[in-house]
């Protein structure tokens, strides 16, 4: 599978909008894990990393960034996160770097497995060979 937007139900409502997920009708696994990156200084760089077996979803609760994959062969595609009712959903073995965050921007990732350093590719050249590139 390929990496997706996925859109969430957005209930409006005109005392504030509500959105949810819930396994399994948002999202393709069980939540096991949940964390969030705020206060990114401006110009830097999240991730840049794969995982062998996590499943994520990144969702811009607040503000905007973008999300970059890098496929083994060195293309890339970049998906524009700024809408607290969509998110990217990132199947395992998928490299990404998340930059351009925006002032006061604030990204969850609802993850399929709980921390292991064990499950991160941190080496660009470790992830080719994986994907027999």
């Amino acid at each position: 599978m390929k990496p997706v937007i996925l859109n969430f139900p957005k209930i409006q409502d005109p005392r504030g909008n509500l959105t949810f997920m819930q396994f399994p009708n948002q999202i393709p696994f069980e939540i096991q894990r949940v964390f969030w990156t705020y206060d990114v200084p401006g110009g830097e760089i999240r991730g840049g990393h794969a995982y062998y077996e996590q499943k994520e979803i990144i969702v811009a609760i607040s503000g905007s960034f973008d999300v970059v994959v890098t496929n083994a062969d060195g293309s890339t595609e970049k998906f524009s996160l700024n809408r607290s009712y969509y998110g990217l959903y990132l199947p395992a073995q998928t490299w990404r770097h998340i930059e351009n965050f925006s002032t006061n921007s604030l990204s969850l990732h609802i993850s399929s497995e709980t921390f292991s350093k064990e499950d991160y590719i941190r080496d660009f050249k470790e992830f080719k060979i994986l994907k027999n590139v």
